[in-house]
């Protein structure tokens, strides 16, 4: 029984270290999950206003949950508290498993974001594997008293604390730098242009017609290949036809609705991502207020120039943030909306150096003094 339990224990914790590090890579991905699972809630009836005002907190949950979930996974491994940590992850698999049982049967959701966009996972993966890891804690919750701690008290102490300061330290600093692993479809290398095509060997949906008649006051329905035997248009009368989906495909191209309009709303996309030569995208989301980044933009623009590159400033929100840029004249503006912008830049602002369409690098607003560097020595 003791070594069941110490798999178990082993099983559990490092699934947890594992799921916690790989969401801490980019927690406002997280965020932005969690953000998707209270407009779904709120859109249907579950306390919408409470839902909609969860919004503003989804940044603060998220770094928590994968703070948490990391700690937990240490404390597991080492032992130390398990009637505290038994309880804390018995109520942290039961709210997973409710969010990833919520993602597969409702069938709303392609991801849970459990591991987030590195390992993508299907919901009805996350809900099984929710279930055995359930099934598992609840194993280590029955015999909780009988596990003791694998190190002294002061050396548990220490794991945890350390632990609880790598994973703050790592969530504050690819908030701050972007992620250490680009798993997005806008990472460095791609080709913006392609992404957004769909791949060559992508199975598309399997749909089939189907008819809606109104019979008797009663609404039947059927597809074009199992007429009923009685049909007669006197006695059937027609609602509506639509296309049944059969089967899911996975027809979709990997970067979806990046549209760049100008300000007076002409499609420019293809226009600008065909550009030969070099040009640089900075996506602004939202206003992002004065800060940090203006500073830096003032040192960055001038090389732009220098260098002959088109800035091209991608934003939502073209109209508030116009002042910022009093002081760039050769600024171009382009509307885009704000759900490609949140996947392509994962802190507010960031800038792309882009050649052909193709994504040499990209920085957030913090390294502008590397992006100066690296765009001369690239160019030159």
């Amino acid at each position: 029984m003791k070594s069941i339990i110490t798999i178990s224990r082993y099983i559990v914790g490092i699934l947890f270290i594992f799921s916690g590090l790989v969401k801490a890579n980019d927690p406002l991905g997280l965020a932005y999950k969690m953000q998707e699972f209270f407009e779904v809630w709120a859109q249907s009836g579950w306390l919408p206003n409470f839902m909609h005002a969860m919004n503003d907190y989804a940044l603060a949950f998220s770094v928590i949950m994968i703070a948490f979930e990391i700690v937990a996974g240490v404390a597991v491994l080492v032992g130390w508290k398990m009637r505290l940590f038994s309880w804390l992850l018995l109520i942290l698999i039961i709210f997973f498993t409710f969010l990833t049982g919520y993602a597969y049967l409702s069938g709303k959701f392609r991801s849970c974001g459990c591991f987030g966009d590195c390992i993508p996972i299907t919901p009805k993966t996350s809900f099984i594997k929710d279930i055995v890891l359930l099934l598992l804690i609840l194993f280590i919750f029955r015999w909780r008293n009988t596990i003791k701690p694998a190190l002294p008290a002061f050396g548990s102490i220490c794991i945890i604390l350390l632990s609880v300061t790598f994973s703050i330290w790592l969530q504050w600093y690819v908030l701050k730098h972007l992620p250490v692993a680009d798993c997005l479809p806008f990472k460095e290398g791609n080709n913006i242009p392609e992404k957004m095509k769909i791949p060559p060997n992508a199975i598309p949906d399997s749909t089939v017609i189907s008819f809606v008649y109104e019979k008797d006051g009663a609404t039947v329905e059927f597809t074009s290949d199992n007429f009923p035997d009685d049909f007669d248009d006197s006695v059937y009368h027609f609602i509506k036809r639509y296309d049944k989906l059969i089967r899911k495909g996975n027809a979709e191209p990997a970067i979806k609705d990046f549209v760049l309009t100008t300000l007076s709303g002409n499609d420019t996309t293809m226009q600008v991502l065909s550009d030969a030569g070099y040009s640089a995208f900075l996506f602004v989301k939202d206003d992002p207020g004065k800060g940090e980044w203006m500073k830096n933009f003032e040192s960055l623009y001038p090389v732009l120039q220098q260098q002959k590159i088109t800035l091209f400033v991608v934003t939502n929100n073209a109209e508030s943030i116009n002042s910022y840029f009093s002081t760039a004249p050769a600024v171009t503006f382009l509307k885009c909306d704000v759900v490609p912008i949140k996947t392509a830049a994962r802190t507010n602002p960031a800038l792309y150096l882009l050649q052909n369409g193709t994504i040499r690098n990209k920085w957030s607003y913090a390294d502008w003094d590397n992006a100066r560097e690296e765009i001369q020595a690239i160019v030159n």
